[in-house]
């Protein structure tokens, strides 16, 4: 696969699985990989508007999907994202400045500025992650067949959001699950589960190994 950033990653993605479901979360329901570039690239025009250069650094942990919408938008702009970073203003999230007209034509001349060198998050760049998720994704096997069950509760968390890329580069269905409510009474009977998210295989995914 020679894509060599993360912003083409994403519209390669959307080019070619359109329909497949991409991303489902509580508050949002399922987005297929066409409606999930678009809600990414509203996100994306917000943090435009003023025209951020290249390499300023953002940062989102509202514990919603918000989050990893933010996160790939940070990514398609050659932004980084970093805890230290300014705060992704919370008028982006389908507010007032979500899909900002100030900001499309910026984004798009962006296109020609993020590159494969372009600094993404700590020491890795665009090419860093792309040969990572290339490996992790022939360990992983997952495919756009893949359906991941990952917790909301740990939304953010280093593990969860190597998950969510990975996710991404496979063209799998990742789906945000909110703990179980306890079952109501005795004779209650649990409704079957999702297997529990395993965060091994991608402890060591943002080092520098």
């Amino acid at each position: 696969m020679g894509m060599g950033n993360l912003r083409t990653l994403l519209i390669e993605r959307a080019a070619r699985l359109q329909e497949r479901p991409a991303f489902t979360a509580p508050t949002w329901g399922t987005l297929n990989y066409s409606q999930f570039r678009n809600r990414v690239e509203g996100v994306a025009l917000g943090l435009m508007g003023p025209a951020c250069p290249l390499g300023t650094a953002f940062f989102c942990a509202t514990g919603t999907p918000w989050d990893w919408a933010s996160e790939v938008a940070v990514a398609c702009c050659g932004l980084r994202w970093e805890r230290t970073g300014a705060i992704v203003d919370p008028g982006i999230f389908g507010g007032h400045r979500f899909n900002n007209e100030l900001g499309r034509a910026t984004y798009h001349e962006r296109e020609h500025e993020v590159g494969g060198d372009s600094l993404f998050s700590g020491l890795l760049d665009h090419a860093a992650m792309m040969q990572r998720l290339q490996r992790m994704n022939r360990l992983l096997g997952w495919d756009h067949e893949t359906t991941m069950g990952i917790p909301m509760a740990q939304l953010g968390t280093p593990t969860v959001r190597a998950a969510l890329w990975c996710a991404l580069y496979a063209g799998s269905h990742a789906i945000l699950e909110e703990e179980p409510p306890p079952p109501q009474g005795i004779f209650k009977r649990r409704m079957p589960q999702r297997a529990a998210f395993d965060p091994a295989p991608f402890s060591g995914f943002w080092g520098l190994s």
